[in-house]
């Protein structure tokens, strides 16, 4: 009876994790399973190509974090600290992280803010999404952005119930027409984000004249600000209209996105909309993380990570470009002045999807121009590749698959790719 019972009782078992099914007057059976059918030979490359080498945009050199310098600051600042910093933040952020990012911004960027003006937030879009909110609660009804840009900010902006109008971009930056109702417009000036071009100066003017006669807000969308390299620093756009431009800037490119600290310079009379806008989420960075910042920051830390980072990723720069020139001299690098990635523009006639295709067949994720256009007129067919998300081992492999996905790409489709 015993072993019965549990044999009665495994059977139930199988039966409730769906091994076996039971018929009443049938038995028990073994249920159908059908096994999964293993990926076709497109769908493995793109994994292989995601998970060998990338060369998409947006992400730094992740293993080049500064672990001791962080573990250090870490430590330093935790064993300073009172206990009550430990408790519900500020919604603004730590006043220490906040004291020193004023500081440093106003010396590395040129941004006129004081401590009390500066929101912590998670990332770049977390901010733009409280701005959104702010925006919306107004009567704001639609909000510009570059023609060329981040899909995910529209998506941001439409999430919070705004249309998006999209700037035309010329080689000198945003164009300020099409501004139309906007209540806003999300701007990248120093280094278009992607195709690299900085604002031009009238065009800076040009949207500061906008802001201030409508009412309207300028997103300054500071996202790489630290990385120059032939060409001075050009400072933040914010300085020019304190009262009518929120600079947003995060340590995504200059430490890792996986922090997800972000800071906003708000305008005095939008600041306790948007504080409020930020209590009411309940979203706020780590009490730790910004401690560590604040160290970093005041310590002298940061500037040597940004020193050492502009150094190390100016000579994947140079290393890229000579790989280009090398095996597809008829393909333009550009905006490689500043940031951590270039646009290749291919000559006409060459296929961008295609080059796409052809590099993840060699394991490697690039992306196409095309993917960043929402409507009006097209740069032409070019590759917007990162060269700062590769760890340091397998840049030079990177660039290997690059080279011969455009050497196969110019010598046209019979040459095929190599066996």
């Amino acid at each position: 009876m015993r072993i019965s019972s549990r044999v009665a009782e495994a059977y139930g078992q199988l039966v409730a994790e769906g091994w076996l099914t039971a018929r009443t007057g049938s038995g028990t059976w073994v249920a159908p399973h059908h096994p999964r059918r293993p990926p076709g030979p497109a769908a493995a490359q793109r994994e292989i190509a995601v998970s060998r080498y990338d060369l998409r945009a947006g992400v730094p050199d992740l293993a080049a974090f500064p672990r001791r310098a962080w573990l250090a600051a870490a430590r330093a600042a935790l064993g300073a600290a009172p206990d009550q910093v430990l408790g519900y933040p500020d919604p603004r952020g730590l006043p220490p992280l906040r004291t020193a990012l004023a500081s440093y911004l106003a010396r590395a960027r040129g941004v006129s803010v004081t401590a009390d003006r500066i929101v912590v937030c998670s990332g770049f879009a977390h901010g733009l999404a409280l701005i959104c909110q702010v925006l919306g609660a107004r009567g704001g009804t639609a909000v510009a952005l570059e023609q060329y840009g981040s899909q995910a900010h529209r998506r941001v902006v439409r999430a919070h119930g705004l249309r998006c109008l999209a700037l035309p971009v010329d080689g000198d930056g945003a164009v300020p027409r099409a501004l139309g109702r906007a209540a806003a417009a999300v701007l990248t000036p120093a280094h278009q984000f992607p195709l690299g071009v900085t604002l031009a100066p009238r065009r800076r003017r040009d949207f500061i004249e906008w802001a201030t006669a409508s009412g309207g807000l300028v997103i300054e969308d500071d996202y790489d600000g630290e990385f120059r390299y032939d060409r001075q620093p050009i400072g933040a756009m914010q300085a020019l209209a304190p009262d009518h431009v929120v600079y947003a800037g995060t340590a995504s490119k200059s430490l890792a996105s996986g922090l997800r600290l972000g800071w906003l310079a708000v305008p005095a009379p939008l600041l306790d909309e948007v504080v409020t806008a930020k209590e009411a989420a309940g979203a706020q960075a780590s009490v730790l993380d910004q401690l560590t910042m604040a160290r970093l920051l005041a310590s002298g830390g940061y500037d040597r990570q940004i020193r050492h980072a502009r150094l190390a990723y100016r000579r994947r720069r140079d290393r890229l470009a000579a790989a280009v020139l090398r095996h597809a001299p008829g393909v333009e690098v550009t905006g490689i002045a500043a940031g951590l990635h270039a646009v290749l523009r291919l000559p006409a006639g060459q296929n961008e999807a295609g080059l796409v295709a052809g590099a993840a067949a060699r394991g490697l994720a690039v992306e196409g121009l095309a993917g960043y256009r929402t409507g009006g007129a097209s740069h032409g067919p070019a590759l917007v590749i990162g060269y700062g998300r590769p760890a340091g081992h397998a840049f030079t492999a990177a660039l290997a698959r690059l080279g011969a996905a455009l050497a196969q790409a110019a010598a046209g489709p019979a040459a095929g790719p190599p066996r």
